[in-house]
């Protein structure tokens, strides 16, 4: 992974060009035959405008909270609460309704008053649980966050200070660890279970294993799960103090803190604690270490073992849990500092996993996540493709999964580079399955099509817009369906993931072909994003009504975008912005115009013509660019961008020099 602080760190002297009117360009290609994607990105908008308000009608009280009158009886829970309106909000900034967002806080809301009621919360935050799903709970915060900075900066940084500052007992700065792996606002909640043993049930137990199965059961076996001493002190002794490598997401949170204040507190913490793990990562060949003791030493409570740490590469879902989690905090360094060395940590673990790889039918793979793949794969589970370990224990590696792309499209989305492209090209060669496939099915990460995403990008197939629309309809109209289902369902503590599995509002396909970005990781990340847009005339984030947005490339030298205003006679004005927190600079933009109305013909033709389509480019240099969009036209924008040559911030281009109360202000360069 190279260095790259020279070329993408935040540039200090960076104008503040959300303080001042973006360059502006119009439109000017006649809009005669709408292209499908656009017809159908449109059309999607409106499906998914009915559907989040039917979900709402049908599973929520008039506070926004989900309809459920049970009992939460361990410490599992708060996560399937908050998950099923995580991307509620980023459908409202990708262009959706006005009343979506205040929709959307009703509903954090409520939920936070329904599970404070239910004991799993202290001032609004989770008491004590892993990250794994933390990070899942934290996502329809930070979107937000991206949403409303004002009405949301301040719980956002309490919640951060749960872990900068050591006094909430949850960080100790002297050896750069996370005290326990289950934490939060409730410090004394220790250990990973409030019983004798942990609360094993026997279908995990058959899935995953045992989280220390390398201790020998003890005499007098075999034992009962309420009753295997294994469960038990050794799993609260061993597992349940200290760091482990899932913490790592912990870093999101305080990446959004950091966006959202620009306080270099933030900013050092991320740098001190997610350092600590790179050097870990090193001194470890490479490979993260899942766990770490209270006095800094990896292994210091399994007998030397960098595996075995609770939720770490043995139990109970290796990669998918650790790697997610060091992608998370490798990004949000790399961010704060302009380094992008951060991510060697991720790059040299994935990497291992990849040389591991073997080429078998997935029929015949260990994997402990089959029904993730029946759906995924589809009649593809009989072809002969690369799968790669997800976990480690003292038999080596083992539990075989096809490579999944979250993270290696996240490592080359963020750094553009050659050698991140390479990864993807070569797992693509290894794949015995066509990544032009796009499969019909919606798992809760709202992901897992980043492999046909890319093979667009890559100008292999140009159908690939509609294509995945039409599966984000159907998905949609699958989810409605599953509403009328189970809407009178009192629903029981065991199947609480009902929620997650009706809720209709589909993002992937919007994210990918709009904003030119991959959904966001699901354990914690935040958004990642080559562009966003905002409709000017509402003064609100997202496309206008009418327009619709397909981005065909994201490199740095062609990012290109095409937009197309479908209204017959309402013109529109949308400003593009460069990343997810207007972190890029345009510099330069070369973009399609007519200015011969010839095509129209004289008053007795029968017909038209062809308008004469030219090209003509435009100097920049902001993050920011208005494009006037008249009724019936279209545009296609090539940009060219200077990644990170800005401190990201929240703030927008309708914010003004002398507007100090939102947050933002101190995270922008000057």
């Amino acid at each position: 992974m190279p260095h790259s602080s020279a070329d993408h760190a935040p540039a200090e002297d960076a104008p503040r060009d959300h303080l001042v009117p973006p360059p502006e360009i119009e439109a000017g290609v006649p809009l005669l035959e709408p292209p499908g994607w656009a017809v159908a990105q449109r059309s999607l908008f409106d499906l998914l405008d009915h559907a989040w308000r039917r979900f709402a009608r049908d599973f929520t009280g008039p506070d926004g909270r989900l309809n459920y009158t049970g009992e939460l009886t361990t410490r599992d829970g708060v996560d399937d609460f908050y998950e099923v309106f995580f991307n509620w909000p980023q459908l409202y900034l990708l262009g959706g309704a006005d009343d979506l967002l205040t929709a959307s806080e009703r509903h954090w809301e409520g939920v936070t008053r329904q599970l404070t009621e239910l004991g799993m919360l202290r001032d609004e935050y989770e008491r004590g649980y892993d990250w794994f799903h933390q990070g899942e709970s934290l996502l329809l915060l930070y979107f937000l966050c991206m949403a409303a900075p004002d009405r949301w900066s301040e719980r956002a940084l309490r919640f951060a200070e749960l872990y900068v500052d050591p006094a909430k007992g949850n960080y100790e700065p002297e050896h750069r660890v996370i005290t326990r792996p289950h934490n939060g606002s409730d410090p004394d909640r220790r250990g990973l279970f409030d019983g004798d043993v942990y609360p094993w049930l026997e279908k995990e137990a058959q899935t995953y294993g045992f989280p220390l199965d390398w201790i020998p059961e003890a005499g007098g076996g075999p034992y009962p799960l309420s009753e295997d001493p294994r469960l038990g002190a050794q799993m609260r002794d061993r597992m349940g103090v200290g760091d482990t490598a899932v913490n790592l997401a912990a870093a999101g949170l305080v990446l959004n803190a950091w966006i959202l204040s620009g306080e270099d507190r933030y900013r050092d913490w991320i740098v001190e604690y997610v350092g600590a793990w790179r050097e870990r990562t090193e001194a470890n060949s490479g490979l993260v270490p899942d766990n770490v003791a209270p006095d800094g030493v990896v292994g210091g409570l399994l007998e030397g073992r960098w595996y075995g740490g609770h939720y770490g590469w043995s139990w109970p879902h290796g990669w998918h849990s650790v790697g997610h989690a060091a992608c998370v905090a490798a990004l949000a360094a790399a961010t704060v500092t302009g380094d992008d060395d951060y991510l060697s940590m991720v790059a040299t673990s994935l990497d291992t996993l990849i040389d591991r790889g073997k080429v078998m039918p997935h029929t015949e793979a260990d994997s402990s996540l089959p029904s993730k793949w029946v759906v995924e794969l589809g009649p593809d589970v009989h072809t002969p493709t690369l799968h790669v370990p997800f976990r480690h224990n003292d038999s080596g590696w083992f539990d075989y999964n096809p490579a999944t792309p979250p993270v290696p499209v996240a490592l080359w989305h963020h750094t553009a580079s050659d050698a991140d492209r390479a990864r993807l090209e070569r797992l693509r060669a290894a794949d015995g399955i066509d990544w032009r496939t796009v499969r019909p099915f919606r798992a809760k990460e709202e992901s897992g099509h980043e492999k046909a995403w890319f093979a667009f990008l890559a100008g292999d197939d140009p159908g690939y817009p509609e294509r995945i629309l039409t599966a984000a309809q159907a998905q949609v109209r699958h989810r409605l369906r599953r509403i009328d289902r189970y809407r009178d369902l009192d629903v029981p503590e065991a199947d609480i993931h009902v929620w997650q599995l009706c809720n209709p509002v589909a993002t992937e396909a919007l994210v990918q072909l709009t904003w030119g970005g991959p959904q966001v990781l699901y354990q914690g990340g935040l958004q990642q994003a080559r562009l966003r847009y905002h409709d000017a005339e509402a003064r609100r984030a997202g496309l206008p009504p009418d327009v619709a947005a397909l981005v065909t490339s994201i490199d740095p030298e062609a990012t290109t975008v095409e937009l197309v205003n479908l209204s017959p006679e309402t013109d529109r004005t949308v400003i593009v912005q460069a990343g997810a927190f207007a972190e890029h600079t345009i510099t330069a933009v070369r973009y399609t115009t007519c200015t011969d109305d010839g095509w129209i013909g004289d008053m007795y033709d029968y017909g038209h013509t062809e308008p004469v389509v030219s090209e003509t480019e435009q100097s920049c240099d902001s993050a920011f660019l208005t494009v006037r969009l008249p009724a019936s036209t279209r545009i296609r924008l090539v940009l060219r961008l200077r990644l990170r040559a800005n401190t990201p911030s929240y703030r927008t281009p309708f914010d003004t020099a002398g507007d100090t109360s939102a947050p933002g202000t101190e995270g922008e360069t000057s």
